[in-house]
């Protein structure tokens, strides 16, 4: 496939060994870093970076195409990465309010989201006298956390 490409987009068949190549040690260093999520086949991953990489080179040889043979089955790796960091960046924010929430509210909110608690087990674990007064406090937690969040987005963006 990437033969294909640098081939029919004037390139060698070398030139299309050193683009694989180089797809290889990119796929390599995304995954050594540890945060890489791959979300779609690895031979699309593949072929889109070789993409990527052709087309840069093909523009820094002054010879620029905008027409490339099978289009359709590639995937934005910058559009996903740019996403990737937005996300990234919201959970750190997230996990400054968290921790800036205070007792009970952190607690509270852990157990209902990611211990996956019900709202009679958290009355309990608690005291409050009921799972409905539980959910009262829950709501009230969310939206200190979510006051919390917001305004530290607001200073960062």
């Amino acid at each position: 496939m990437v033969q294909g490409l640098v081939v029919n987009n004037n390139g060698t068949i070398e030139d299309a060994k050193d683009i694989f190549q180089e797809a290889l040690v990119v796929l390599y260093e995304k995954a050594k870093s540890g945060n890489f999520e791959l979300n779609c086949q690895i031979k699309t991953y593949i072929y889109s970076v070789c993409r990527r990489l052709w087309l840069k080179r093909f523009h820094q040889l002054q010879k620029f195409s905008p027409e490339v043979d099978n289009i359709e089955e590639t995937v934005s790796v910058e559009e996903e990465l740019e996403i990737y960091e937005q996300r990234t960046d919201d959970f750190q924010l997230m996990e400054k309010a968290m921790q800036n929430l205070g007792e009970p509210c952190k607690s509270l909110l852990e157990s209902y989201y990611l211990q996956k608690k019900s709202m009679l087990e958290i009355a309990g674990d608690f005291g409050y006298t009921n799972a409905d007064n539980a959910k009262n406090q829950k709501y009230k937690c969310l939206m200190r956390l979510k006051k919390l969040f917001f305004e530290q987005y607001k200073k960062v963006k």
